[in-house]
């Protein structure tokens, strides 16, 4: 199976046109333009309205382009009303407590899918869990639909729930995140977020540890709110070089023992066995797609010189 990559997601409010202008330039795997928190309650409608074609503007450098929808139910139909459209990716469902609300958002993206020519599954569902509820449904959430690639916990608003202040280290959120980066490997999406705050822009050093802490606990990649932070999660969430580089000796080195009869062999005074040549597959499948993913960035930028 094809391995999907997205190590950075630059969340932007759509109502903001220098932000989603200059969107494609910043380096991200993908751009979410936002109608949620970042838009005001009396932008709503003038953001929506904006939604068709800063897609297009977004996506000129190759990113993936997603829209963060509002939950309330007054405003959710009307958000997806204005976001499926050709060049869409996925939208990010906030705030999920349910596999129904799940459900009742796939009804509403394929019938706009048949009526406006856009592939059939082509939008995938991001998932936000940011309620204690929301994380006991999590297992019932990750299955609810085939759309799913993704979860991640809202520290933010699952703070607020728990009523507690969001730390530098993220310690209040080590199990919600743990327990969400389980449930998507079980169910095969990818588990996302940080251990620590997406808010503090300026803090990199700090934010580059939220999203070293992620990555040791099993995500895949994370948000951002801020062009500083795009490099940062495209450094975390790539293994170094030297990493690759052992894996590719360490896959070579296993499958030349296989031949000779052993699935056991020494490399630089370590052993290689089966779960290190697997580990080491894994690597060299996320380095070729994380590849795959600066070239389609880098064609992109290229054809609009």
């Amino acid at each position: 199976m094809k391995r999907m990559v997205r190590r950075s997601t630059l969340i932007l409010p759509v109502n903001i046109p220098k932000f989603v202008e200059k969107a494609y330039l910043r380096g991200a795997d993908a751009i979410l333009l936002d109608l949620e928190d970042a838009v005001p309650p009396a932008e709503k409608e003038n953001a929506r309205k904006l939604i068709k074609d800063s897609i297009s503007l977004a996506a000129r450098g190759g990113a993936e382009v997603g829209v963060r929808i509002n939950k309330d139910p007054s405003w959710l139909p009307l958000d997806v009303e204005a976001s499926v459209y050709p060049g869409l990716d996925g939208i990010t469902l906030p705030k999920t407590e349910s596999a129904e609300e799940v459900r009742n958002l796939e009804a509403l993206v394929e019938k706009l899918e048949r009526q406006r020519g856009v592939k059939p599954g082509h939008i995938k569902f991001s998932i936000l869990i940011e309620s204690p509820r929301g994380l006991l449904k999590a297992q019932e959430i990750a299955i609810a639909s085939p759309r799913i690639e993704s979860m991640t916990v809202g520290m933010e608003d699952y703070c607020l729930e728990l009523g507690v202040e969001p730390s530098p280290d993220g310690l209040e959120i080590f199990y919600p995140v743990s327990w969400v980066v389980t449930v998507c490997k079980a169910a095969g999406i990818r588990p996302m977020g940080l251990l620590g705050s997406i808010a503090v822009f300026r803090d990199l050093q700090g934010f580059e540890q939220a999203a070293a802490r992620a990555r040791q606990v099993g995500c895949e990649g994370a948000s951002c709110i801020h062009p500083d932070q795009v490099p940062v999660l495209n450094q975390v969430f790539s293994p170094p070089p030297e990493k690759v580089e052992y894996a590719r000796r360490a896959v070579e080195a296993f499958e030349e023992g296989v031949r000779r009869g052993t699935a056991s062999v020494n490399m630089d005074g370590k052993m290689v066995d089966i779960p290190v040549y697997n580990r080491s597959k894994l690597i060299l499948q996320g380095a070729e797609a994380i590849a795959a993913v600066e070239q389609r960035k880098a064609e992109a930028l290229k054809r609009l010189k």
